[in-house]
């Protein structure tokens, strides 16, 4: 019998089913499970079901949801998708407040009320930052990185707790950047000098490139008169380690033997690929033969050989990134970390009270609010506004959806003739319909943070 069933749908592919089964005994197997037909649809809201936002079938064949009444037939969006009107209408009311223009900074870009602001932006560029409880999983981060149009991107939450950096990258998307050409000078002294660290790291007196504490006997004594017998032939399979460097010889390297150098490995890389006898390859090796002898230019190494390729002699990098225009204002999207952190620290006043109450949450809510936080700095120092959706937060504004907003969420909600909308949920759907016990698994897979909308249906 199907245990669950999960509806993929993503602008510009078909509708996936997913379906997870487990048959009973031989005799129940062969039977045909005949299905219940589905009259609502309901979202999980504090654990519950809810019955305000659902919809459901009238006897006419009228959809009818909770909150927003009467929608009428609607034919050409999935009930599923409709139980989520409400946090639909709030993406659809907060993008149109801040005027479609610009940059738009989104935290909690995996639920419903953010994934729908990210996508009803039409502005040039979206910022989407995912929420801790979501950044883990690798399906749902690539999902919201498709959704962001370049110049946009897609981060998770971890990165933007990095606040200097994260500036920086919204900066740059909102005003435009270029690559500017590598320091040669700066870039090959740090070479120079990395090599040095590492030759006197890995020396080559050791049978292989490791560190001294491999060589290091902690077992027993009369063990110990054997272990280097053993242990030397063991690492003398790895690459060794490399000679001594004398630092006048390193110091004549110049940026023409840098190049040389390197092309050794796209042939090494090349040789590896065709199946090539090229024996072993050890760059300290051979870094230490042209310091001492120093090679000429190989026919095949040409400036412009590979495209895109990284050069120190060809520095000619212009790669200029287009200005998506200011940051017209964040949204965030209230997460369960987010919100324990923000009611813990609401009444808090001076910054000894502030530290007391981040000492009592957990590493996850800390790291919520503090993601938050400069999800909304970068909208408040350019004197944009921040606004909250599906929830409230303290000290932040959150707007009601008017009866525009919610034909606007309907409307982008509807899958055109080639089958895409401008709306797509994901979503997971368990039909208590057909074993009601699936309601109260329902309630539980949604505590546990799954990064799907999870969907009862009756």
């Amino acid at each position: 019998m199907a245990l669950a069933l999960r509806l993929l749908r993503c602008s510009g592919r078909n509708t996936i089913f997913r379906s997870f089964s487990t048959k009973g005994s031989a005799n129940l197997s062969d039977t045909p499970t005949v299905r219940q037909p589905v009259t609502s649809a309901h979202m999980i809201i504090n654990d519950v079901v809810s019955d305000k936002d659902a919809v459901s079938v009238s006897s006419d064949g009228k959809i009818v949801h909770g909150q927003y009444g009467d929608l009428g037939a609607q034919e050409g969006i999935p009930l599923e998708f409709l139980a989520l009107l409400r946090p639909a209408a709030e993406g659809a009311v907060v993008t149109s407040k801040l005027g479609h223009s610009g940059t738009l900074v989104v935290f909690g870009a995996t639920q419903a009320a953010g994934l729908a602001a990210v996508q009803l932006w039409k502005g040039k560029a979206v910022v989407a930052v995912v929420g801790g409880e979501h950044s883990g999983n690798v399906e749902m981060m690539g999902i919201v990185k498709d959704l962001t149009k370049e110049p946009g991107f897609a981060v998770a939450e971890e990165y933007a707790m990095e606040k200097k950096n994260f500036s920086d990258m919204v900066d740059a998307t909102a005003n435009g950047s270029k690559i500017d050409a590598a320091a040669t000078e700066t870039y090959l002294s740090d070479f120079k000098e990395n090599v040095i660290d590492y030759s006197k790291a890995y020396p080559d007196t050791r049978p292989a490139a490791v560190g001294e504490s491999h060589l290091d006997f902690d077992g027993k004594d009369k063990d110990s008169e054997l272990f280097r017998d053993n242990m030397d032939p063991y690492l003398a399979q790895y690459p060794a380690g490399s000679p001594s460097l004398d630092p006048s010889k390193v110091d004549t390297f110049d940026i023409k033997q840098y190049e040389i150098f390197k092309s050794k490995f796209g042939r090494q890389t090349t040789a590896v690929i065709t199946g090539d006898d090229v024996g072993d390859f050890s760059p300290a090796q051979v870094f230490s033969g042209m310091t001492l002898a120093p090679e000429g230019a190989p026919d095949t190494l040409a400036d412009g050989e590979i495209p895109f390729d990284f050069s120190l002699t060809r520095n000619d990098i212009d790669i200029p990134c287009e200005a998506a225009g200011p940051v017209a204002g964040a949204v965030i999207a209230v997460t369960p970390d987010l919100e324990v952190a923000a009611n813990a620290l609401a009444g808090a006043k001076s910054l000894r009270e502030k530290a007391e109450a981040l000492q009592f949450l957990t590493q996850a809510q800390r790291n919520a609010y503090a993601a938050a936080t400069s999800v909304a700095a970068q909208a408040t120092k350019v004197g944009s506004p921040v606004y909250v959706v599906g929830g409230t937060l303290p000290g932040f504004d959150s707007l009601e959806p008017a009866t525009e907003d919610v034909k606007e969420a309907i409307s982008a909600m509807e899958i055109d003739e080639s089958g895409t909308s401008r709306l797509n949920y994901f979503i997971q759907v368990f039909r208590s319909s057909d074993f009601p016990i699936y309601e109260d698994y329902a309630v539980h897979r949604n505590k546990e943070g799954s990064p799907y909308q999870i969907i009862v249906t009756k």
